[in-house]
């Protein structure tokens, strides 16, 4: 008996949040490192499936990083990343798209399973990621830098009730295929969509004070704080676009960010609708 009434006191707990968020939209970014994990993404799917049947608008955008590596690996052909980002020759963009329809088509279909309604749109083919050839030290190739996001197919969708899930792909001003960074996307889609809020579901804690202590983790950041860390190296390789993505949706109008761990059974909804969460939150 006491462990029903356990259960029925997180329900209670979570009321107010499912009250607040009914409507609302949610971006969330899954990470390429941990979608290939059956047993982890079946999780995360199920919650988003949670958060979908409660009246809640999601939006998830995926990467497929690793994944790409592998096939490229598979395919004899050499990777190399500039500053995190991915060198994209024509035989690399061909490998990208495959790879992201892929697990794009696998995501729809398991949300589908778990009883959703849910529905894969394509950043370029369906017209909703605009993007100029991003410049470095180096030409990168087909890299885009996103100067526009159309939120018309993506709030079609979500109105009708679907779980909307977006692979990364841009369309050049050249019309023209471009590899888009997912935190990037998930970020400006959030931005233009004025989502409540961007969730990061990644393979660590959220934002170490120290790496080397488990109970070192940050578990609130105003935007000042967030750059004082990366300035001080406290922020440092990948997670510095992340969090770089969380300031740039909160400067345009998102509500809240979270950096979370989707290895952690059911995080997400212990990050949304209870009063401590588990990962880190930054905000403005």
């Amino acid at each position: 008996m006491e462990e029903i009434i356990k259960k029925a006191d997180v329900l209670i707990e979570a009321l107010p949040y499912i009250r607040k968020f009914n409507k609302k939209i949610l971006v969330i970014k899954y990470g390429g490192s941990i979608l290939g994990e059956e047993k982890i993404r079946k999780l995360v799917l199920q919650d988003m499936v949670f958060l979908n049947f409660v009246g809640i608008k999601i939006v998830l955008v995926h990467g497929g990083g690793p994944s790409i590596s592998e096939r490229m690996r598979k395919d004899g052909k050499r990777t190399e990343f500039i500053d995190g980002m991915r060198v994209t020759d024509e035989e690399t963009l061909v490998v990208v798209e495959d790879e992201l329809k892929r697990l794009n088509s696998l995501i729809v279909e398991e949300l589908n399973q778990f009883g959703a309604k849910a529905i894969s749109l394509d950043g370029k083919n369906d017209e909703i990621i605009f993007v100029k050839k991003k410049k470095a030290k180096i030409d990168l190739g087909f890299v885009g830098e996103i100067i526009r996001i159309n939120t018309e197919p993506i709030l079609n969708n979500l109105n009708k009730g679907y779980i909307t899930v977006i692979l990364p792909m841009g369309k050049g001003q050249d019309n023209k295929a471009y590899n888009v960074n997912a935190d990037e996307a998930a970020s400006h889609i959030a931005s233009a969509l004025k989502a409540e809020k961007l969730i990061l579901l990644t393979n660590v804690s959220g934002i170490m004070r120290n790496p080397d202590e488990a109970n070192s983790l940050i578990s609130t950041l105003s935007i000042q704080e967030a750059n004082k860390l990366m300035l001080d190296r406290v922020i440092q390789e990948g997670m510095i676009p992340k969090v770089g993505a969380c300031i740039f949706a909160l400067e345009q109008g998102v509500k809240k960010t979270h950096i979370i761990d989707a290895r952690m059974p059911h995080s997400l909804l212990l990050e949304i609708f209870t009063d401590k969460g588990v990962g880190t939150e930054i905000v403005k």
